[in-house]
């Protein structure tokens, strides 16, 4: 890719044409992706098709237009190279050292989002090579500095998920306690006393008790439960704290 000019010339304002003096750096968004299986807790790379970085994985992203929004940017480069869309994106951090980028000075903007595997189906396309849902504990070498990215969004989702409800949107809509304990202890990457877990939980009655049991299980089929998202909203506008 060339230099970048010192100078460059912008469209009119209310003055006239003038001249920005300044070198500016690009900017790109990135987005992180968790699902979550019944063994893991996965994220969505894609396998770059071009230099730099040709056949290596990474995080779903690319350049913002000129006039683009960062979110509209962020969707538009998930469903460009994996084909999902529909999820609700929340901004994570900015990311601007100098040397991130071996083609120029670029900044990106990160996203991050949970979602439900067995709503999405993941294809490559545009520059991506492949796409694919990976365990995160193997999600290492990573293009560019997406190894600090994903970090970062870990580390995000494990604080939110002691103090918000985020977890329920990586399950089905109905769940187990057990599932529901799973989750916790992926995440965290800890044990949980499991009398605890779910005297805690159902104390916050947060949880509709459901009049179905799993269907297909091997062993004894456990209680279903769905979370109670309008009882949460009334109960966190009351100051509720929700905590485990």
């Amino acid at each position: 890719m060339p230099a970048r000019t010192k100078k460059r010339r912008l469209a009119s304002d209310s003055r006239g044409p003038f001249e920005y003096r300044h070198a500016r750096p690009a900017l790109t968004v990135d987005c992180v992706v968790f699902g979550l299986d019944a063994e893991d807790l996965k994220l969505l790379l894609i396998q770059r098709d071009r230099a730099p970085h040709a056949a290596k994985w990474a995080l779903p992203g690319g350049f913002v237009e000129v006039g683009e929004r960062l979110e509209t940017a962020a969707l538009r480069e998930l469903e460009e190279e994996t084909s999902v869309n529909n999820i609700f994106l929340e901004q994570l951090y900015t990311f601007g050292e100098p040397a991130r980028d071996p083609r120029e000075h670029v900044v990106s903007v990160a996203y991050y989002a949970l979602v439900k595997l067995s709503d999405h189906r993941i294809r490559a396309s545009t520059d991506a090579r492949d796409a694919a849902w990976v365990p995160v504990a193997r999600a290492r070498g990573l293009a560019f500095d997406h190894d600090r990215i994903v970090l970062t969004a870990l580390a995000r989702l494990k604080g939110k998920l002691r103090y918000q409800p985020i977890g329920f949107e990586l399950l089905p809509r109905k769940f187990t306690l057990t599932q529901l304990q799973q989750l916790y202890e992926t995440v965290l990457a800890r044990k949980l006393d499991k009398r605890n877990f779910r005297r805690k939980i159902l104390s916050m009655g947060l949880l509709v008790e459901l009049d179905e049991t799993q269907r297909d299980v091997a062993h004894r089929a456990a209680r279903l439960y769905r979370f109670d998202r309008r009882k949460y909203q009334q109960l966190n506008r009351a100051g509720f704290n929700f905590e485990i």
